[in-house]
């Protein structure tokens, strides 16, 4: 069973930071999953825009401010991830307390850098 990673966030529009991290977590082999807005296809990835109960959730990565952030908060627990990774942008020291109180590593970094510098 391998294990995903899922974009909270995701975006149809080609410009946007979490579309292109779907194509390069894409380009890594690494499984993605992703929910946005809208429903739609990046790279072979169905975003989809309720909350599924994903299996095997290694890495949860946002693209959500804080703020859009804690009606997420129950869903993101309930799927028991490894690490959580807060994008430039999206900081939650709450959002941070709650995840380690939980035994969920915190990561406030990069995806992209991250993948790009093989520290994924």
């Amino acid at each position: 069973m391998e294990k995903k990673t899922l974009v909270i966030g995701a975006s149809l529009k080609p410009s946007r930071y979490s579309n292109i991290a779907i194509k390069r977590l894409v380009q890594h082999g690494q499984p993605t999953v992703a929910i946005g807005l809208r429903e739609g296809e990046v790279e072979g990835v169905k975003i989809k825009k309720d909350k599924p109960q994903f299996e095997d959730i290694d890495t949860v990565t946002l693209y959500l401010s804080a703020p859009r952030q804690s009606e997420y908060y129950d869903y993101i627990l309930s799927l028991n991830p490894e690490r959580v990774i807060f994008n430039p942008g999206t900081e939650n020291p709450e959002f941070y307390e709650i995840l380690q109180k939980n035994h969920i590593e915190v990561e406030p970094a990069c995806t992209l850098v991250m993948l790009s510098t093989n520290q994924y």
